[in-house]
């Protein structure tokens, strides 16, 4: 009786922990960048990002799929930002010059949320400083609009300075999004991540695709 109680509760046991491998191992053998991945979101990077139709900085309007024709690390701001979009910015920017110095192609993005002010030609002027090869996209409030929920981003222009219509200040998230061809939204940034960890991030789902 006693070598039985012994046999079944090592069968138990073994039972057991194949069901938390399967959990934590096996559930997670259909992703190819769970080793990459340290961003989560409730119901999986899927439920970010999507098809959106914008206007260049060259003033030709383009769709998501001529923007993301290779690895794009994409983020919301407006040019009028005083403090946090330029920093973010450029932080993405270096982390896209490290990247290239490996020899990885990843184009910068940055899709204004403040469509009334940032023509394409301030969105040049704005991306030029930044990095060469940094585009800048804008468009109408409702492609701005539909753009931002497809990334389930926030942005709230607050009220104008009394006396000055044209000065106002715009809430906005602002995480930075890696999106891939053919896979969509891998991963994203927060504003605290460092030029290299995110090359160091970025590098990793490049090797994995």
């Amino acid at each position: 009786m006693t070598r039985t109680i012994v046999i079944t509760a090592a069968a138990s046991l073994v039972a057991a922990l194949v069901l938390v491998y399967v959990m934590t191992m096996g559930g997670s053998s259909d992703d190819k960048f769970a080793q990459c991945r340290q961003g989560q979101v409730a119901g999986g990077m899927s439920q970010i990002g999507g098809p959106f139709t914008l206007v260049s900085e060259t003033g030709e309007t383009v769709t998501d799929t001529d923007v993301i024709d290779k690895p794009a690390l994409i983020y919301f701001g407006y040019t009028f930002c005083p403090d946090v979009c330029p920093m973010d910015t450029a932080r993405n920017a270096q982390a896209v010059e490290i990247l290239e110095e490996r020899g990885r192609m990843v184009k910068p993005v940055f899709i204004s949320i403040d469509p009334d002010r940032d023509t394409p030609e301030i969105l040049a002027d704005f991306t030029d400083n930044l990095h060469p090869r940094m585009l800048g996209l804008t468009g109408s409030a409702e492609q701005v609009k539909a753009a931002s929920k497809a990334y389930r981003t926030y942005y709230q222009k607050q009220e104008p300075a009394e006396g000055n219509e044209a000065y106002y200040l715009v809430d906005h998230s602002t995480s930075t999004y890696l999106v891939l061809p053919e896979h969509g939204v891998a991963e994203f940034f927060r504003r605290d991540a460092a030029p290299e960890e995110m090359a160091d991030r970025v590098e990793c789902f490049m090797d994995a695709m």
